[in-house]
């Protein structure tokens, strides 16, 4: 997890094209549920399961390999009150290192890879463009490994893994992996958080 702020992508946010609505993988998805619940401007926060090649996805299946899906979240927000271009930078300052590949620190296996999953030409673009300075700027020690994919089906994860992070604050998972990315965000971007 980085310790200083990443830039804002340096578009202009062409936001009229952009659908607002994303799918993120990176590991565990109570992780990434966590942080963007903590965004103002987020309306809907939804774990689940992305990227797969079998027709229905559940934890059991996605946890043994056999769909290739990764642990993901559905994000619905207010473009007026969040753009698309923080999302994206608080996914890769925060939510997850993009520089592990098939991995989030001791989670390892492709249900944990870093990825996006957009909803059209111009998210992706955006997501390409943002990458790139990323790498031009030099902000990561190892190359960003963050995969890209059309978004086919997203799917829902079980009613248990909805909201993991808030409703199991002293889990020793939560509080050794999710918290120190809640914290992070609290501290890297409080402009950024929902008002109590």
């Amino acid at each position: 997890m980085l310790t200083n702020v990443l830039p804002l992508p340096e578009w202009q946010d062409p936001e009229a094209d952009v659908p607002a609505r994303i799918v993120l993988a990176g590991g565990c998805f109570w992780c990434v549920e966590g942080v963007y619940r903590e965004l103002a401007g987020v309306q809907a926060v939804l774990s689940g399961y992305a990227g797969g090649q079998e027709k229905d996805a559940n934890y059991r299946a996605v946890c043994s390999g056999a769909t290739d899906h990764a642990e993901a979240v559905e994000l619905r927000y207010d473009p007026q009150q969040l753009r698309f271009g923080q999302i994206l930078q608080v996914f890769f300052g925060v939510a997850h290192d993009p520089t592990q590949r098939d991995r989030q620190g001791n989670d390892i296996g492709r249900q944990y890879r870093s990825a996006i999953f957009f909803l059209n030409d111009a998210q992706a673009d955006m997501v390409r463009a943002y990458i790139a300075q990323l790498e031009k700027g030099g902000f990561f020690r190892q190359p960003i490994v963050t995969e890209l994919q059309a978004l086919d089906t997203f799917y829902p994860a079980e009613e248990y893994h909805q909201d993991y992070a808030r409703r199991n604050p002293d889990q020793s998972y939560i509080c050794a992996v999710a918290q120190p990315k809640i914290q992070a965000l609290a501290s890297l971007f409080p402009q950024y958080r929902r008002k109590a």
